[in-house]
């Protein structure tokens, strides 16, 4: 998959957010060392940094495009292109901080444990991921694919929600945690511009519909998914669309 980075950015303020609320939950233990899996282009890394000036920062990210953008937007830090489904550090962390990242890898039962054995005694993997996939702006998607001349090319993306739910995490890291702390946040993000919705999943999980297409298609996909998330999400009276988005946070810290 072919990630934007502008595309992506479009909509930082908003993506920040949680990424921001889950770094200030993490709770003061020394940090020699912390990795931010998934590091997009690098604006939440410089973050970690400015949490922990003293540590050495590793950012990985699987996406050229991304680590390119994020070298240049914080070259202070270690970056290094590298596919998270292949992901098997050398060292232990300190902290393993994960945003918007790991529901693009499946196996969570096998994954979150794998993640917590690379943390250090003590340390703590921290977690956000989007759990918004039975929101309309996402059903609408697959609802686009599956009705339409590309749905053979697109209906194998069609499948159930890569995010369990908390009590699947909680299960799956009991018996290397020392203590979790998981919750669920509903942000209702106030978006302007015409028919945003479509614009943020396009920074996102409709890319993966979009990079099969081609051309003329492409664009009939682009917007026969446009005009039914439009209908959705109508504007209010200020000319703002409302747009929930629910997001799971997992702290974990791991067993001395």
């Amino acid at each position: 998959m072919v990630w934007d980075p502008q595309q992506y950015l479009k909509f930082s303020g908003h993506r920040l957010r949680p990424a921001v609320d889950l770094l200030m939950r993490i709770p003061e233990i020394p940090v020699r060392s912390a990795v931010d899996l998934g590091a997009g282009a690098g604006n939440v890394s410089r973050l970690l940094k400015q949490r922990w000036p003293k540590a050495d920062i590793t950012a990985v990210e699987g996406s050229a495009e991304m680590v390119a953008a994020g070298r240049k937007a914080a070259p202070d830090l270690e970056w290094r292109h590298e596919d998270l489904t292949s992901w098997h550090p050398v060292e232990r962390y300190d902290v393993i901080y994960s945003n918007a990242a790991l529901h693009w890898l499946p196996d969570h039962g096998a994954l979150f444990p794998f993640l917590m054995e690379q943390v250090e005694p003590g340390g703590i993997l921290a977690v956000q991921m989007p759990r918004n996939f039975t929101a309309r702006s996402h059903l609408l998607i697959a609802e686009t694919a599956l009705n339409g001349p590309w749905r053979s090319r697109l209906e194998h993306l069609v499948t159930p929600p890569p995010v369990q739910e908390p009590s699947f995490y909680h299960d799956a890291l009991a018996p290397l945690s020392e203590s979790i702390d998981i919750w669920e946040t509903e942000y209702l993000q106030v978006l302007e511009g015409e028919n945003p919705v479509k614009e943020w999943t396009k920074g996102t999980w409709l890319t993966r519909y979009l990079d099969l297409l081609q051309g003329a298609e492409k664009a009939a996909f682009e917007d026969a998914y446009g005009e039914r998330v439009a209908r959705a999400y109508p504007k209010n009276s200020a000319g703002q669309t409302l747009f929930p988005f629910r997001r799971l946070f997992i702290i974990a810290q791991r067993k001395t």
